[in-house]
């Protein structure tokens, strides 16, 4: 079984390559005092549970996932983590850009239109892409592993991703068109100080029942969605070499203060340590 350099430390650590733009990775080795607020991600995210155990909420089920297991998480899909009281807490994340994983699709072929095809299933046993994703890792994050080698790597993991997951029946995967109007407009204006009549009025619905119909659709109210699309676009800002505090203003948030006590809520890192 593949196994994982082991880190002492209570600090996660993030991976990123310029030279891989479309995937993220994120090691946590112990994590049992960290809780994640309800939020979502724009990637496909995929992640290998090391040690120890988690309650993981997503879509109204409860999932307790322990070491073994692999946790899926489709872009925009809201979860909440909370690991077990007095158990060790440990994972191997990875984030896929959406774009690129649909392309991967396609080409594998998917017969329905060029966009992300979610998958079904939240939680998994399978043992052959557990290990696999922490091989992948380990390649990842290797100095002397060369790029060629990397890029074929992604590319023959998220291929087998594909061909174990099952897809989502295309009606499952089907939004109110008027509000997924409503959800673009807060992420194309998510800097801006938005109220429920802009966002409204843009979508054609009455503010009440956008409010209702809305936190229905995403498990989230609009500011909620509003938070957590400032922090992605902040993430985007500290990716590009932004600091801290010009993140945090671009982003929309009142201060830098503020910006960190939701960044490490949401995420459970703070944005140094994402930044680093």
């Amino acid at each position: 079984m593949a196994q994982l350099k082991t880190l002492i430390d209570t600090v996660p650590r993030f991976w990123r390559d310029d030279r891989l733009p479309f995937i993220e990775a994120r090691y946590l080795a112990e994590g049992r005092s960290d809780s994640y607020d309800k939020h979502a991600h724009q990637t496909f995210c995929i992640g290998a549970i090391t040690a120890g155990a988690s309650n993981f909420f997503m879509a109204g089920m409860q999932h307790h996932v322990h070491a073994g297991e692999l946790v899926i998480i489709n872009p925009g899909q809201v979860h909440i983590c909370k690991p077990v009281d007095d158990l060790p807490w440990a994972f191997c994340m990875l984030y896929v850009d959406a774009n690129w994983l649909a392309a991967l699709q396609t080409e594998l072929g998917q017969v329905r239109k060029p966009e992300f095809q979610a998958y079904t299933s939240a939680v998994s046993g399978n043992i052959f892409l557990y290990e696999g994703l922490l091989d992948l890792y380990q390649t990842l994050i290797d100095s002397e592993a060369e790029l060629l080698s990397k890029q074929g790597n992604v590319i023959q993991y998220f291929s087998e991703v594909h061909k174990h997951l099952q897809s989502a029946p295309a009606e499952l995967q089907l939004e109110n068109a008027r509000l997924k109007l409503a959800a673009d407009f807060i992420h194309e204006h998510c800097t801006q100080d938005l109220s429920l009549d802009d966002i409204s009025a843009h979508a054609g619905l009455s503010t009440s029942y956008l409010f209702r119909a809305f936190r229905k659709q995403y498990d989230m109210t609009p500011h909620a969605y509003l938070i957590n699309r400032r922090v992605q676009y902040a993430q985007e800002k500290l990716r590009q070499g932004a600091t801290i505090a010009d993140a945090a203003l671009e982003a929309g948030f009142a201060d830098q203060a503020h910006f960190q006590r939701v960044f490490k809520r949401l995420l459970a890192a703070t944005p140094g340590q994402y930044q680093a």
